[in-house]
Formats: C-alpha cells, sequence, structure tokens
C-alpha cells in the first residue's frame, strides 16, 4: 500500500516536472523524456516502438535513480556529442525578432548546419534538406552528430531549410550553393507551389551530379527529382513496369499519395521479387529510405543517411562498427499517451488501462470525467518532438478531463477516429480535437471532405482543429499583427473548416533554432477550457444548462436593439425560446406569450436609448468586482480612461443590458463605443474594446457562467475586435473576450466571408439562416402608369400611337425615367417621327421599367425556425432556373425557351437592352412563361396551408397527363411557347426537385438545440443559394471556399464580359481608355461568385492567372498586348478587412500581377501600369517595382474605413473628414516581397487615387445592394479620387450588376436610383418591411440613411429620391403615425436624416416639407423622452 501510495505521489510529481520542463526541454532540442518512464510508472519504451533512442532502451531498476536514468543518460550522450561533432551556433537559442524584411519567417538556416569540429581524414559527404513541417529538423541534426561522434572513417556536413525560409533572397542563393556541393538532397512534403519552383530550380541544374536525391510525398515537378541510382520516378512510369503495375492496382481511393507510398511499403516484398537485380537494389534503397524517414527518430535518420552514403557516395564500405539497423517504427496507428506503458492497438485495452491505472493515479473519477479525442502527427512521436502534445495531454487532465490520443502515419485520419472512438458502436469521446492542423483525410496535398463529414457526423461531437504555428516561429507568431502565415491559413484553417472543424486556436510554435514545437502555454490552457466546456454540454441536463442569448443594437442610441441582416430577431428568439422550453431548459415562471411581451421586456420600452439606462438592466457590476474578474481591464485604460467610463454605466457601476428567464439570458452586446466621435473614427487602427464591452463579457463567463453563448444574426461587433487577423493569442480582444465560452452564431448563409471571421477570430460555430425569398420589385404609380401606357400601345400603335407615345414620355418624366432614358424634349410631337423611331422611344421606357419591375427584392424579415412558403419556394425557384449551369450542364428556362423560338437568350437580351420593342415583349414573354411553370412544378407539393411539406417528383408519369405532357409543359404552351417538349425540361425539373428538396428541408432550430447537446454541426457552403443550392438547407456551420481555388475559370470568363462592357461604356462615353480603375474587393462577394471582381483586376492589367499542378490558382503570366487588344489599364484595389483576412494568397497574386506588367518592357501609351509606376518611382525614390504598388486595405486587425459608422451616428463635421478616414484607415499596402506585414502606405495610396479615372464596383446577388448596407459606400473613394485630382475632374463612377443572366454595367448614380425605386420608394418592400413591426421600421431607416451616404461618399442620389421618400414617409400623416407607433426612435432617426440631408446640401425641398419635418422632430422627441 505504502509503495501504490508512494507511486501515485511520484507520478504527480512527474507530471507537474513534465509541465514546467515541456517548454525547455524542447528547446534544449530533445523530447521530454521524463515523460517515458520504466514499468509502473511510463513503462519501458519497447524497441519496436521506438519510442525512446536506442541507447536508452535498457530495463531499468526502480527507484528514482532509474526513473531519471534515461534523461540523464540521454542528456550525456548529447552534450558528448556537441562536444565532439557540433559547431557551436552563434545565434541565441530560440530565435527572436519581429518581421524584420516584410517575411513571415526570419528564422536562420545557418542555425542548424551541422559541421564536424575534427573532422581529421575522416571522408566527408554532404547533405542538404527541405523540409515543409521542422519536426524532422532536431532528428536530423542529431543524426548527422551522431555519424560525426561514432564512424571513424567518414563524416558529414548538413544544412538543412524549412520551406518558407526559401522566400528570402539571401536564403535561397545560400541554398543554391549548398545544393551545389552536396552530395544526397532530402525533400519532403513540398507542396507551396511558388516554393516548390524554387526547389525544382536549384536541384534540377546539379540532379545527375548528386549521388543520391530523395524527395518524399510532394508536387509532383519536385517528385521528378528522385534519382536513386536506376530509380527515379520516370523509371516507375516505364510500361511493362512491375512497380507501376502494383501503383495502379494498390491506388488508394479519396486519400493521398502518401497512403499509396505506405501502401507500397507495407508490401514491399512482393513486389522487388520480380524487379530486375540493379532495379531492385535501387528501388528498395528508396522504399526503405522512405521507411525510415517515416520512422523518424534520430536513429532511423541516422540508417537512412548511412545507408545511402554506403550505396551511392562511397565506392568502399568505409562505414564502421554495427551493420546498418533496419527501421525501427511504431504501429502505423495506434493509440499514445506519453505515460502510457505502451503504444495501445485496441480501444478496449486503452479504456482499460485509463480507467483502472491512469485516472486513479492522477486523482480524476473516469465515471464522471469528460473524455477527449486527441489526434495527433506520427511524425512529431516518431522525432520525439512532442513537447506541446504532453503539455496539452497533461493540461486536460489538470483541467478535470481523460484523453484519447490517437494517431496514425497515414494522412487520412478518419480511420483512427472510426477505429478508435467508438465502443460497441457509440462514440467514447465528448470532443475531438483534431492537433495535425490538416484536413481530417488528405493532409495538406488533396482531401476528402465528404469522406471526413460522413465520419465526423457518425462521431456527432464537435470537432475542433487547433493549429501549431510551424511556417513562423513562435516569437515571429506573437510578435505578427498579421498571425498565422497565410500558405497555414490555406492548408490548416481553410481547409479543415471545409469539414466542419472550429477554433483554430495556436497551440504550438517552432523554435527558431532546434525546431522543435514550444508549448504556447497559455493557448493550451485555453484550448483545454474550451474543449472541456463543449464536453460539458453533452453530459449536462437541459435543465441545468446557462444559456447566454446575445442581440446587437447598431447603430446605438436608437430603437436600433436586435440589429441583424434580414432577420426578425425577436421573432425568431421567441421561437427559440419555445423550442428550448420543450426540450426541458429552465425559463424561469413568467415567459412572454408573444413577441411584443419580449421586446419590451428586454427594452422596458421601445424607445430604447443606449444614452441612458431605459433598457432593462440585468446586472449592475462594480468596478472592484469588475476589476478583479477582468485580468485585462487595466489595458483598456489607454483608450477609454479608469473604469467605469462613459458607456454601459451609470456612473458608478457597469450596467449588463437584457433580461433573464431561468437559466436563458437575453443580453444587449454593447456597441463599439466611438461611432459619434470624430477623432477615434480617424484612428487608423481600431481602439480596444471599452470597459462597458468587456463588462458584458466578463458577466457572461464569470457571473452568469454560461455554458454556451448565442450570438443572434449578422452581426456583432466580438469578432471584429482588435487582434490578429487568424491565430489570436492571448493578448487579442476577441479571444479575451469570449474566454472559454462556446460560441454558437446565428449567421445569414448570404454572408459566409463575415461568418468565416466569427469563426476565425471569436471561436464561433455558426450556423446558417436563410435570407427571405427574391420576389420582383413590381411597378407602382407612375411606373404602372407607363406600364399601362405601353400595353395598350402595343395594340393601337399604327392608329394612336403618336398620341399615346407623348403619354409615355409625358408620364416617364414625372417618374423621372429621363435621367436614365434619352427622351425627346417636353414639347416635341412624336408625331414626327417614323413608325420605327417610336418604337425605339418605347422600347427603351420599356427596357427601364422591366429593368424595375423585375429587379429581385428579398420580402419582409426572416423568422429562424419558419419554413418558406410555397409562394416563397416558387420565388427562389424561379430565380434559380433562370440561371445556365454548364458545371452540370444544365441551360436554364430562358435559354431553353429562347431556343424554341429559334433564337439565342443573349441576342434577345442584347436587342432588348438597346430599345428593341419586339424583344422587350419577348424578353417579358420569357419571364412570365418561367413563372408559370415554375409555379405549376410546385403546386404538385403544395399542402392547404399553402407550405410545402412533402415534395413529389416534378417530372413523374409524363405520359399519365392524358398526353399532354407535365403541367410544366401545359403552363410553358399557355405563354405561346409550344414548340418545347418534356425532354427539353427533365434535366432542369429534376435538378429544380432537388433544390425544392433543400429549400424546404430547414434545420436552422435543430442546428440550435444540436450544438448546445455538444452535437456536431453538418458544415455546408454560404453564398447565395441562388448561384449555389448546396448553400440549402440551412442550419449548417458556414465555411468560405478554399482560398487557392479562385478565380475559377468560370469566373474569369465572366470577369472578361463585364471589364470589356465597362471599357466599352467608357470609351463611347469619354472617347479614349481610363489610365486607372478604383475597385472595391470583398470577402463574399468573391466567394459567391467564386472570384469574378478578382478577376476582373487581372484581366484588366492583361494577367491570366494559371493553377498549379494540383490545382490551385497560384500562378500567372502576362497577356501579350496582340492577344489583348487594348492598353493595360492600371488599377488601385482597395480590399475590405474581410477579403485581406480571408484572401491574402489572391492579394500576393495581385500585387505579384500588377509588378509583372509594371516590369515590361512595353509602350507606355500601351501599358499605363507602367506609365504610373514610372512616375511615381521617381516621385519617391524607390523601383519601379515597389512603385507599383496598388492593393491596399485596412491595418491587420481592423475593419472598414469607418465611414458608415460616421454616417449612421451623424458624428462627421464635413465630406473633408470622411475622405480623411478613407485614405488614413484603408492605406495600407500589401507588397508580395514582403507579405509578413501591412506597410502604411497612405502616400503612395493617394498618389494612386490621383490617377484614377473611373471607380468601380459589383453587385452580385439580389438580397445585398447598394442601400441595404454602409459597406459599399464606406469603400467608395468616388469624391476621395475627385479632391485629389489636380484637373478638377470628377471620375466616371460604375457598378457591374450580375444578379441575373443579362449582367449589366450602370452608372453609380443609375443604380442608386434603381436601388430607390424597387426598395426605398416601392410600397411592395415597405409594406413587406412594415409586417415586421418595431425591426421592419428600422430596417426602412437604415435604407434612407444608406441613401444619404451616397450623397456623401460619391455624389450619386438624385434629389428625387430624398423629394419622394419625403412624400411617401412624412407628408402622408397616416404613414406617419404607423412608424411612429412601431418604433419611435427609428422613425426620429428618419426625421433627422432628412434634415441632415438638407442641411448638408444634398436636398433641395420646399420650407413647407422643413417645417413640418421640425415640428415632427420635436414631437418625436418630447414622446420618447416621455413629456
Amino acid at each position: 500500500g505504502t509503495q501504490v501510495f508512494a507511486a501515485a505521489h511520484l507520478e504527480l510529481a512527474l507530471q507537474e516536472l513534465r509541465m514546467l520542463t515541456a517548454t525547455l526541454t524542447a528547446a534544449l532540442g530533445f523530447s521530454p523524456g521524463v515523460t517515458r518512464l520504466p514499468n509502473g510508472f511510463a513503462g519501458t519504451a519497447l524497441s519496436q516502438h521506438a519510442l525512446t533512442p536506442v541507447a536508452s532502451r535498457s530495463a531499468a531498476s526502480s527507484g528514482l535513480e532509474s526513473v531519471l536514468a534515461p534523461l540523464l543518460e540521454q542528456q550525456q550522450q548529447q552534450q558528448q556529442q556537441q562536444r565532439r561533432a557540433l559547431r557551436a551556433p552563434s545565434a541565441a537559442m530560440v530565435a527572436t525578432g519581429g518581421m524584420g524584411g516584410g517575411l513571415f519567417t526570419q528564422s536562420n538556416p545557418e542555425d542548424r548546419r551541422v559541421v564536424p569540429d575534427e573532422p581529421g581524414d575522416r571522408q566527408i559527404f554532404k547533405v542538404v534538406y527541405v523540409v515543409l513541417e521542422s519536426q524532422y529538423q532536431s532528428s536530423l541534426s542529431t543524426a548527422c552528430k551522431r555519424i560525426n561522434a561514432g564512424q571513424e572513417k567518414v563524416a558529414v556536413e548538413c544544412s538543412g531549410y524549412i520551406l518558407e525560409e526559401l522566400r528570402d533572397p539571401a536564403n535561397f542563393e545560400q541554398f543554391k550553393k549548398d545544393v551545389a556541393d552536396a552530395n544526397i538532397f532530402i525533400g519532403s512534403l513540398i507542396f507551396v507551389q511558388e516554393l516548390a519552383d524554387k526547389v525544382v530550380e536549384a536541384v534540377e541544374p546539379y540532379r545527375e551530379t548528386m549521388d543520391a536525391v530523395c524527395v518524399f510525398p510532394s508536387m509532383p515537378a519536385v517528385m521528378r527529382l528522385n534519382k536513386i541510382g536506376s530509380f527515379t520516378m520516370a523509371s516507375m512510369g516505364q510500361s511493362k513496369n512491375v512497380m507501376l503495375d502494383f501503383m495502379k492496382k494498390n491506388k488508394p481511393s479519396g486519400t493521398s499519395f502518401q497512403d499509396g507510398m505506405l501502401k507500397l511499403v507495407r508490401t514491399l516484398p512482393k513486389v522487388l521479387k520480380f524487379l530486375p537485380g540493379d532495379k531492385a537494389k535501387d528501388a528498395r534503397s528508396f522504399m526503405m529510405s522512405l521507411q525510415y524517414w517515416l520512422g523518424g527518430s534520430p536513429e532511423n535518420i541516422e540508417a537512412l543517411l548511412l545507408n545511402l552514403a554506403s550505396t551511392y557516395v562511397f565506392e568502399s564500405d568505409l562505414l564502421t562498427g554495427e551493420v546498418v539497423e533496419p527501421p525501427t517504427v511504431i504501429p502505423d496507428q495506434g493509440i499514445w499517451h506519453p505515460v502510457a506503458p505502451r503504444v495501445f492497438e485496441t480501444n478496449e485495452e486503452y479504456i482499460q488501462w485509463l480507467r483502472n491505472e491512469h485516472a486513479p493515479t492522477i486523482g480524476v473519477d473516469p465515471n464522471k470525467a469528460p473524455v477527449i479525442g486527441v489526434v495527433l502527427q506520427k511524425s512529431h512521436i516518431n522525432t520525439k518532438d512532442d513537447a506541446h502534445y504532453v503539455a496539452l495531454i497533461m493540461e486536460i487532465e489538470a483541467n478535470g478531463g481523460l484523453v484519447l490520443p490517437i494517431y496514425t502515419g497515414s494522412l487520412d485520419f478518419s480511420k483512427p477516429i472510426e477505429d478508435y472512438f467508438f465502443l460497441n458502436g457509440r462514440s467514447v469521446v465528448d470532443t475531438t480535437i483534431n492537433l495535425t492542423g490538416f484536413a481530417l483525410v488528405g493532409g495538406p496535398a488533396t482531401q476528402d471532405h465528404p469522406k471526413a463529414i460522413a465520419t465526423l457526423k457518425k462521431l456527432n461531437r464537435p470537432y475542433l482543429c487547433a493549429v501549431p504555428a510551424t511556417f513562423q516561429t513562435f516569437e515571429e507568431w506573437k510578435d505578427s499583427e498579421l498571425g498565422l502565415h497565410p500558405v497555414q491559413v490555406a492548408l490548416q484553417v481553410a481547409l479543415p473548416e471545409l469539414d466542419g472543424a472550429i477554433e483554430p486556436i495556436i497551440f504550438a510554435g517552432r523554435d527558431g533554432v532546434t525546431g522543435r514545437s514550444i508549448p504556447q502555454s497559455d493557448r493550451i490552457e485555453t484550448l483545454a477550457k474550451r474543449a472541456i466546456k463543449w464536453s460539458n454540454l453533452s453530459a449536462k441536463k437541459n435543465a441545468d444548462k446557462k444559456v447566454a442569448i446575445t442581440v446587437f443594437s447598431f447603430p446605438p442610441d436608437k430603437g436600433n436593439v436586435g440589429t441583424a441582416a434580414y432577420l426578425n430577431v425577436f421573432g425568431s428568439i421567441f421561437e427559440a425560446l419555445k423550442t428550448m422550453k420543450a426540450e426541458g431548459y429552465d425559463l424561469g415562471a413568467e415567459l412572454p406569450t408573444d413577441v411584443e411581451g419580449l421586446v419590451d421586456a428586454v427594452l422596458h420600452d421601445k424607445e430604447a436609448s443606449m444614452a441612458s439606462p431605459t433598457l432593462n438592466v440585468a446586472y449592475s457590476m462594480s468596478v472592484a468586482e469588475y476589476k478583479e474578474l477582468t485580468p485585462y481591464a487595466e489595458d483598456l485604460e489607454e483608450n477609454w480612461g479608469p473604469p467605469p467610463g462613459q458607456l454601459n454605466t451609470d456612473g458608478q457601476n457597469l450596467l449588463v443590458y437584457g433580461v433573464r428567464f431561468g437559466n436563458v439570458f437575453i443580453g444587449v452586446q454593447p456597441s463599439f463605443g466611438y461611432e459619434g466621435d470624430p477623432m477615434r473614427l480617424l484612428y487608423a487602427k481600431s481602439a480596444s474594446p471599452h470597459h462597458g464591452f468587456a463588462a458584458y463579457y466578463t458577466y457572461i463567463e464569470k457571473v452568469l457562467e454560461a455554458d454556451a453563448v448565442l450570438h443572434f444574426g449578422t452581426h456583432g461587433s466580438l469578432e471584429f475586435m482588435p487582434g490578429k487577423q487568424v491565430g489570436m493569442s492571448g493578448g487579442c480582444y476577441p479571444d479575451r473576450l469570449i474566454q472559454s465560452t462556446p460560441n454558437l452564431y446565428y449567421y445569414a448563409a448570404n454572408n459566409p466571408s463575415e461568418a468565416t471571421i466569427a469563426k476565425r477570430r471569436s471561436y464561433a460555430n455558426t450556423i446558417s439562416y436563410l435570407t427571405p425569398p427574391a420576389e420582383n420589385a413590381g411597378l407602382y404609380k407612375g411606373l404602372k402608369e407607363v406600364g399601362e401606357l405601353i400595353s395598350s400601345y402595343q395594340g393601337l400603335r399604327e392608329s394612336r400611337g403618336a398620341s399615346i407615345v407623348n403619354s409615355i414620355v409625358a408620364t416617364a418624366r414625372t417618374c423621372n425615367l429621363d435621367k436614365d432614358v434619352d427622351l425627346p424634349s417636353e414639347d416635341f410631337d412624336t408625331a414626327e417621327l417614323t413608325l420605327d423611331e417610336r418604337d425605339i422611344i418605347v422600347g427603351k421606357v420599356y427596357s427601364k421599367i422591366m429593368e424595375i419591375e423585375s429587379r429581385l427584392l428579398p420580402c419582409g424579415l426572416h423568422t429562424v425556425g419558419v419554413p418558406p412558403t410555397a409562394e416563397e419556394a416558387i420565388a427562389t425557384l424561379v430565380n434559380i432556373a433562370s440561371i445556365d449551369r454548364p458545371e452540370d450542364e444544365i441551360d436554364g428556362l430562358p435559354r431553353i425557351l429562347a431556343r424554341s423560338v429559334g433564337r439565342d437568350i443573349e441576342d434577345i437580351y442584347r436587342s432588348a437592352n438597346a430599345g428593341n420593342l419586339d424583344d422587350n415583349l419577348l424578353s417579358e414573354n420569357i419571364k412570365e412563361a418561367i413563372r408559370a411553370a415554375v409555379r405549376a412544378s410546385v403546386e404538385r407539393s403544395t399542402d392547404a396551408a399553402g407550405r410545402v411539406t412533402e415534395v413529389n417528383p416534378m417530372m413523374a408519369s409524363l405520359g399519365a397527363v392524358l398526353g399532354g405532357g407535365s403541367p410544366m409543359l401545359s403552363a410553358l404552351k399557355k405563354q405561346g411557347f409550344d414548340k418545347v417538349q418534356d425532354p427539353d425540361l427533365e434535366k432542369l425539373f429534376g435538378y429544380l426537385e432537388f433544390c425544392l428538396k433543400q429549400v424546404v428541408a430547414d434545420n436552422e432550430m435543430g442546428a440550435l438545440i444540436e450544438g448546445l447537446n455538444g452535437e456536431y454541426t453538418l458544415p455546408g457552403p454560404g453564398g447565395d443559394p441562388i448561384r449555389n443550392p448546396l448553400v440549402l438547407p440551412t442550419g449548417k456551420n458556414m465555411h468560405a471556399l478554399d482560398p487557392q481555388a479562385i478565380p475559377t475559370i468560370a469566373a474569369c470568363d465572366c470577369a472578361k464580359v463585364m471589364v470589356d462592357r465597362l471599357l466599352e461604356r467608357q470609351v463611347a462615353e469619354e472617347g479614349e481608355y481610363p489610365e486607372s480603375i478604383a475597385f472595391v474587393l470583398w470577402g463574399t462577394d468573391n466567394i459567391k461568385t467564386y472570384g469574378e471582381s478578382l478577376a476582373q483586376v487581372l484581366w484588366m492589367v492583361g494577367v491570366r492567372p494559371l493553377p498549379d499542378s494540383l490545382g490551385r490558382v497560384n500562378q500567372i503570366e502576362a497577356i501579350p498586348l496582340e492577344e489583348l487588344g487594348r492598353p493595360r489599364v492600371d488599377v488601385v484595389v482597395t480590399c475590405s478587412g474581410v477579403f485581406r483576412d480571408l484572401f491574402i494568397n489572391q492579394m500576393n497574386l495581385l500585387d505579384r500581377a500588377v509588378k509583372l506588367v509594371a516590369e515590361l518592357d512595353e509602350p507606355l501609351d500601351q501599358n499605363f501600369v507602367r506609365k504610373h509606376a514610372l512616375e511615381q518611382a521617381e516621385e519617391f525614390g524607390v523601383s519601379v517595382r515597389d512603385a507599383a504598388t496598388r492593393v491596399f486595405s485596412n491595418a491587420a486587425g481592423s475593419y472598414s474605413a469607418n465611414v458608415g459608422l460616421a454616417i449612421e451616428n451623424g458624428g462627421w463635421e464635413g465630406e473633408q473628414q470622411l475622405q480623411e478616414q478613407f485614405t488614413s484607415r484603408k492605406g495600407f499596402a500589401f507588397n508580395a516581397d514582403r507579405p509578413g506585414i501591412l506597410d502604411d502606405k497612405a502616400d503612395m495610396f493617394k498618389s494612386s487615387l490621383k490617377k484614377v479615372d473611373v471607380t468601380f464596383q459589383n453587385l452580385d446577388s439580389s438580397e445585398i445592394s447598394l442601400t441595404d448596407v454602409s459597406h459599399y459606400f464606406d469603400s467608395d473613394p468616388t469624391k476621395v479620387v475627385g479632391s485629389l485630382r489636380t484637373d478638377g475632374k470628377k471620375p466616371s463612377s460604375f457598378v457591374a450588376d450580375t444578379t441575373t443572366a443579362n449582367g449589366q454595367v450602370r452608372t453609380l448614380s443609375e443604380t442608386v436610383r434603381l436601388d430607390a425605386r424597387t426598395k426605398l420608394l416601392n410600397p411592395k418592400f415597405y409594406e413587406g418591411m412594415l409586417k415586421s413591426g418595431y425591426e421592419g421600421t428600422r430596417e426602412i431607416t437604415k435604407r434612407l440613411r444608406n441613401t444619404m451616404g451616397w450623397s456623401a461618399t460619391a455624389g450619386a442620389v438624385d434629389n428625387f429620391v430624398y423629394e419622394d421618400a419625403n412624400d411617401v414617409f412624412i407628408a402622408d400623416e397616416e404613414m406617419q403615425k404607423r412608424l411612429l407607433e412601431t418604433n419611435p426612435n427609428a422613425f426620429r432617426d428618419m426625421v433627422t436624416t432628412f434634415l441632415e440631408a438638407n442641411g448638408r446640401g444634398y436636398w433641395e425641398t420646399s420650407e413647407e416639407n422643413l417645417d413640418r419635418l421640425r415640428q415632427l422632430y420635436a414631437e418625436v422627441d418630447d414622446k420618447i423622452e416621455g413629456l
């Protein structure tokens, strides 16, 4: 008993020692050997498992001396080797320092160069290696030192490079010199195209003269460098080749090249006996080399080098001592725990050891402890670079959890999950953490996401994918404002997200000298706590769970509580509360009986003012409590002074606004805090959160002790707080604020880019919700009258045509259509025109009103948990049916119908746009026919309540309909399309049937309950459900796309069309090509269109994007001027902060493209990029390459120009302030030569904008247009350019609209008019909004204020827009009353906006209108103040 007690105490003491020494041992270059202890503690590491060096594999006696013996022996061995064989590096042991030179890593390859100190007369062979990740570095260095210490006749010189270091020109030059002298070259996992090209460039010239080139799984061009004797990759491809035949037959499905190689190694004997003698020897050498490499330990690497040297470098056998040992490897997969006696190959054995031996030793009750499944990389275990694994396992256990750590040598990690995380068909883990950083199936090369998702869905547990910072040293990651290296973001954050991974927490970093993984103690603590919190969700009873529902208020100080894009927030929360109550959550005794009651409970009354505590105060936090519970409170004082500050306070305490219903808290997230402060809005970098904001999240974590927080709708401020872009540190505010609380987040399905920011920066598990279905805007008032006149003209054009056309022209003028269509003068009589000339006038007016009528308009607001009606489903399917899908070989219905009348749909569109009346009528008839056919298809599945609950086959029993064909065919024939046949429709309506099933398969509420149960949320793409119906059904954990997959070929084709139309229009209006165009790039838009606007920029400068051999788009070539057929147009690219975070690799592509064409020797009148770069090189005294800086964004961790914030809150003094905000906050330049930092280049930004002739933006989906959000005008540089140009000329402004198949390029003013007519001024829109009450009134006011934003930034709003809006909302007393009753604060904001528009000179109106507004303001103010 005493021995057992002593053993337990020693185990705990050793565990403390492990935690203390994990970082130290990693830095010293050896694994924490103390974790591999003799029998009874950590057990003897059996030789077949190769867990410890050969020298320490003796059985040890009992007692403390024997416990520490392996550690001491390993230390002594290393010290002897260092004295004899190592020239000590001059650099500090851990490379520190920030981002010198602007590269992501400054670690020095010289620090890992091994040179024998006493070579004597020994023969020396030279080895050069390049690896993607650094875990092999230590094994290679140790292996070389062992050779130099132990071999009498040979010695080795070794120089090693981490792949990323080759970006540094000095390193690359040294690498080429080292390769030129090398005997042996080794490369592994070289999967970054531009760096793979560098490796090929350096190695290929010396391949024949080297003795051996050994490349393990890498890009194909690098693999072709392999040469071991007569063995090459080419020889494997020869005909009648046994090895090739074997590889073809045994090619694994859905996995990677590495898995194929492993399979080949395992069955090597079968193959080698068929090969000729010399080829067998060389092939055997390659396969043995791979086996040694995968073994990974210093002993295995030593054997690899000695085998190659003895066979291929030296003619006679110079090796002394024992024969080179065969590879020693642990099993291909297994369960590895650092204190376990061995690697387990079944989970039954491991669980028995865990429950009966390990858990009691560490004082954890195995019946109550959560079990965290952890996925490890075998190479880290092989190379003993496992300190970061050990540290996390120990931290989880210290927090009361148990760990099931599995590994595999394959890159298919789903197999060990299937084998070890299930027992008797049930999951034995509560949460899974993947520590490899890679996608679950396929690693860095190729991925099989469906297979991964199937495995994780079966497991049905939260899936966290933590990331080791391998491309930078851990110091460089800490010092970087950008955070994680963009290549690593693409490989190890974006790709795992496609599997449904959440929480990319950086848990370890590479040591700059030894290459070993350094555990990040604070990050490991965060990861462990969050994993356990996620696990608790599946263990706790619902009645005991506490949930914090968080709503937003943008802008603050008004009736804006519960803002979210196209979401009825309070209606949705009411549905959620009902569902939660049914699921057993404790919601207290008094739950509101309706939505109005819920609103009142949160607001007290609807006159919510954030400046005074008229919101319900849920908790009052004293300053002392706040300071005690908020460790970073002092850091906020630099920006906000001492607490409590001015916001969310009564002057004494910090106030948390909201209301408790039992265990559910509904809280209002505080605002940014600087919305109304002109000076703070000008800051180039965003300020920290204020004390009230911090207190809110401190309350959730420390006071309420919430089990989960649910952020309700798109979107809040948490994820946009200052910090790194990706890979948060403990000092980044999103990480500090969310702490350990699991974060569920309802996000609009059409906004994957900002949802991705929430996932990466605030650790959100997103749940997508549907935006309202889009319907045709329709016609109203004067526009409807114009439409009716045109209908009568069609029948009477020859008899009464002239008088009707006169009426059409006059009515069109009253509707201000003369601003869009060239109409005859007011006193002109169209009787003087020919019939054809009158037809052209009518055709142009008809084209314009049909453009307005058919504009897609999201109607109303979406309520979570309420599936769409049949009518809403029809609206969505009409839009889906109207698009061609060449990738699926499906023609859209417009093309099918046009073909049936012998026409091409593009010809019809072109002719209609030009004003041809007949083709306008045909185009309209096609639209009507599509609606009729889709309606007929959906009616078959519509129930009595007008909803689709079960989808019936659309094309079933075609012959059964009395031989008349399908209902869709009948509908089309009634519209006059009698030549269409059912076979023409079959493929399209089969697709629409699938889409209808997705539309009605709503899981938004289900996903919330699953998330709160600690289950896995199925991943799915975000974006436009019309373009990509796979966005449906909603209720998915939304992801963006592989950032290296864009732009696609289809996107490039669409981009060329729109750029050509833009240039044609500009040349037609100005008589010459523009020299420079200012672009704005958005994250969501490029996700939805797969990179169309990105491709537009490339086409503008005349550059073609190219895929690498794995299909990733990261190469470019200049299009010759002859092929381009026009000058190269210069660009100034402003990237949103979200685009910067998601697509920094594409910013690299753009910058390389601009630099490429700036350095071409071409005539300056044909290359405006070079022309301007030469001018700026002289202006700034820099090289042409540096002057060709055209890609700009915010500083890392900052978002937007704050122009939208200023306009939303009225906190701006004049347009000059807005323009200064834009240039100061958006003037940070990306440079492909220094990708590690964004430089403040505001002067270069202004210099480039000064040359701009055209500003240009894109609209890509019907849901979000120019006045729906503030983003578009926030980043519009039109007036900025006008103020900077020295010639006083205002730039042209255009908008590309690809929301329909008939893509258009319009002027900015045309687009603003179209937006106003279809939304703000359209009864269908505002009546739809008013049905949502409180929130709908706010939505109308928001459109008006955003319209004024376009006056402020671009001068793009016509006076009639304000005048007509005033008539609709202010002059009509009945409307006034409705707005005032539903949301008095929003109505006051509307009145203020009208007065502000007049005061700032954007709206000229009568004194009568202004007097009415002033009087209304006073009345509303009195009502709000309760007077």
